[in-house]
């Protein structure tokens, strides 16, 4: 059988060649179905995680697959669902899960994310509120953002004071992202 990615090289870490041949495998099959929306609405791309080997999988080959795979699958849902309920009513969903966004956005710069945990650092607070106060233009006054620029975001670390906590932030994002991927 053919490789489905480029490989690291025998000893350069990999992603595991089976890991991600399963995933995908998975991936096709879900995404081949007729029926079962809410099977592929539970697939979700950016949990995917894969073991390192030497040899393995080219890492960024495969999370460049993954990215294309995230797109292919919010397609597929909004089609789904404008098919089922009209444009309208998916630019409302779409507008009431933005909603939830709000709250944080609307917090003053420092404050939008509680601070990381005693003595851990976290990501760089002014460097993630430059990026929230994009996705505040976006959402006010259609300044354009890409689901990429938010994806491929990558902040500095900073003491706890200067600092977000990783985990609330990146799930924030991983929601934001969710509303400009069903927007494009």
């Amino acid at each position: 059988m053919a490789d489905l990615f480029p490989r690291a090289g025998s000893t350069k870490l990999g992603y595991s060649t089976a890991d991600v041949d399963a995933y995908f495998g998975k991936a096709r099959h879900l995404y081949e179905q007729t029926q079962g929306a809410e099977e592929l609405e539970q697939f979700d791309v950016r949990r995917a995680s894969f073991g390192l080997k030497r040899g393995g999988y080219a890492t960024g080959a495969v999370d460049s697959a993954l990215d294309r795979l995230e797109v292919a699958f919010s397609s597929r849902i909004k089609d789904r669902y404008v098919a089922e309920r009209g444009q309208d009513a998916w630019m409302q969903h779409l507008a009431e899960r933005a909603q939830t966004l709000y709250p944080r956005l609307r917090r003053p710069a420092g404050e939008r994310f509680a601070k990381p945990a005693g003595l851990s650092s976290g990501y760089s607070a002014a460097e993630v509120d430059a990026l929230l106060d994009r996705l505040t233009a976006f959402f006010d006054q259609g300044t354009p953002l890409t689901p990429d620029e938010v994806r491929s975001a990558t902040f500095r670390r900073r003491a706890s004071w200067n600092a977000y906590d990783e985990r609330v932030v990146d799930a924030y994002l991983s929601r934001a992202l969710d509303i400009l991927l069903g927007a494009a």
